[in-house]
């Protein structure tokens, strides 16, 4: 089939541009391209490309594929530039939808292969959820990589999609995933484009949130998520430490989140967990959130009978001591900071026996 033009002899506007940033990805281009071409959406499909100046084999895939997929009326839209250095995933993606056309926006990573049917069910959701970020279900590549992770993002509730935002998953649904409508995006956007050590889909998805917008998942496997060293989400680095700046990032972001967000609505909240993550947590907030905190919760005997929690460091005088308590006998709201799924189900069972509901009763923080 024939890229359809106008009388003009210019395509049309898309209904929907598939946004793909690529930097050094010829191992999977051939795959992620292919994708794009098997869409069954009936609507006009656009792929726009910005090429983060790759110094592999990227452009010449990009070349090739340009003629496959618009003999197929699917239009292509090359943008890059052959800087020295990389610009980022963040402007990569605001430079390709900005040269976009398509009301709706499908977003996808050059690692990443998409199902036939992702971009039809996606839009048929986002014309329902004009203001919503609409993500799917994934399956992971290798498929035993990151089981907790997986799972999680794919057997959220409906409610805890905004509930357990303030996790340290991220947003609740991923990047990859992300299909949402242009105006919506502008209302909101564009990503932050500081580069290397910035967590630019994290700070988007809490700015959509602070602009009312809500989140919608598909719930069919609609992305081939592929896990490995390159992968965008680990260039989120500290240079001289990864692992530990890749932390820090993401922890400051998310206190602050959890201060603007939840903590202002409640006069006083437990933390639950007396171990190092409540600790950090409570170290972590300002002087006006930790005096909200009444006390500490934990099912450690040897926490509780130690009674109280002394922060060191501050410079109040007395320095505060906050009380650890049984969780039974503890005072909602909590934070949570226990992991999830970790604890063979005791502490799942702790919480629904206090009958609490979450988001009003107690957030997430793990």
């Amino acid at each position: 089939m024939q890229l359809r033009k106008d009388a003009t002899g210019h395509s049309p506007l898309a209904l929907v541009s598939i946004i793909l940033p690529v930097h050094n990805a010829e191992q999977w281009l051939d795959e992620c391209l292919a994708s794009v071409l098997q869409q069954d959406f009936e609507g006009t499909m656009e792929l726009s490309v910005f090429n983060d100046a790759s110094k592999d084999k990227s452009r010449i895939i990009i070349e090739k594929w340009k003629g496959k997929l618009e003999d197929s009326g699917i239009s292509v839209v090359i943008g890059g530039h052959d800087s020295h250095s990389p610009r980022g995933v963040g402007y990569s993606k605001n430079q390709a939808i900005a040269q976009s056309t398509g009301s709706y926006l499908c977003f996808l990573d050059s690692d990443d292969v998409m199902m036939p049917q992702r971009v039809r069910l996606q839009h048929e959701a986002a014309v329902q959820h004009p203001t919503s970020i609409i993500g799917c279900q994934v399956k992971r590549d290798p498929p035993d990589s990151t089981e907790r992770y997986t799972r999680w993002i794919n057997q959220l509730t409906s409610d805890q999609l905004l509930t357990q935002v303030f996790t340290s998953h991220g947003p609740t649904v991923i990047m990859p995933t992300w299909f949402c409508s242009r105006a919506w995006f502008s209302h909101v956007g564009p990503f932050d484009e500081g580069g290397r050590g910035v967590p630019e889909d994290l700070l988007f998805f809490y700015e959509h949130l602070r602009k009312g917008g809500g989140v919608f998942r598909v719930d069919h496997s609609l992305l081939l998520y592929r896990y490995h060293l390159h992968a965008a989400t680990h260039s989120v680095l500290d240079l001289f430490s990864p692992l530990l700046g890749y932390r820090m990032t993401i922890w400051t972001h998310r206190v602050h989140f959890l201060e603007e967000q939840v903590l202002p609505h409640w006069k006083s909240f437990t933390i639950w967990n007396a171990g190092k993550q409540g600790r950090r947590l409570y170290r972590s907030l300002t002087a006006a959130s930790r005096r909200k905190v009444v006390s500490f919760c934990d099912v450690d005997e040897n926490k509780i009978r130690k009674g109280f929690y002394c922060h060191e460091d501050s410079q109040e005088r007395p320095k505060p001591k906050v009380p650890i308590l049984h969780f039974q006998a503890a005072q909602s709201p909590f934070v949570i900071c226990v992991k999830l799924d970790l604890t063979g189900g005791e502490f799942e069972d702790n919480l629904k026996s206090l009958r609490l509901q979450e988001g009003r009763d107690f957030v997430h923080f793990s």
